[in-house]
């Protein structure tokens, strides 16, 4: 299986004065928040006998960028990022607002939706998937007539 890469035409295209200017185009911010945020986020998946463990790094985020929801067996991590910055200087105001959101889905079998848990600290996503248990068989004894 191989990854397909990523090409932005739009960085050959950098020649309007207004982008130089203020050095800032939407393609740049997309890039910056896709490479620093975790565009295609690196997760580990680990099975243990009784739980799956997803561990996933999104570094420079806070907790309320991240939405973890369940549906019809997937699991889907979703990340918002605005953010806001401002410069002032003598009678120069430079303002610019930036907005970038990602998911990403995992498709899951045999998993208890409600005792689904997770931690973000320093980085590091860690979702909790505890398995159902498993019925065991019932053995009965069936009486011939």
């Amino acid at each position: 299986m191989f990854d397909l890469m990523p090409f932005d035409n739009r960085k050959a295209k950098n020649n309007n004065l207004m982008e130089k200017f203020f050095d800032f185009t939407p393609a740049t911010f997309i890039n910056e928040f896709m490479e620093m945020k975790g565009a295609n986020f690196k997760t580990d998946i680990k099975e243990k006998e009784d739980r799956y463990i997803l561990e996933t790094e999104l570094p420079g985020l806070e907790k309320e960028d991240i939405t973890i929801e369940t549906e019809k067996n997937y699991l889907t991590i979703r990340v918002d990022k605005e953010e806001n910055f401002e410069e002032e200087q003598d009678n120069f105001l430079h303002r610019e607002r930036r907005t970038g959101s990602y998911q990403r889905s995992f498709k899951f079998n045999n998993v208890d939706i409600e005792q689904i848990s997770a931690e973000y600290n320093n980085g590091i996503l860690e979702v909790n998937l505890p398995k159902l248990e498993q019925e065991k068989p019932k053995r009965k004894r069936i009486d011939i007539n």
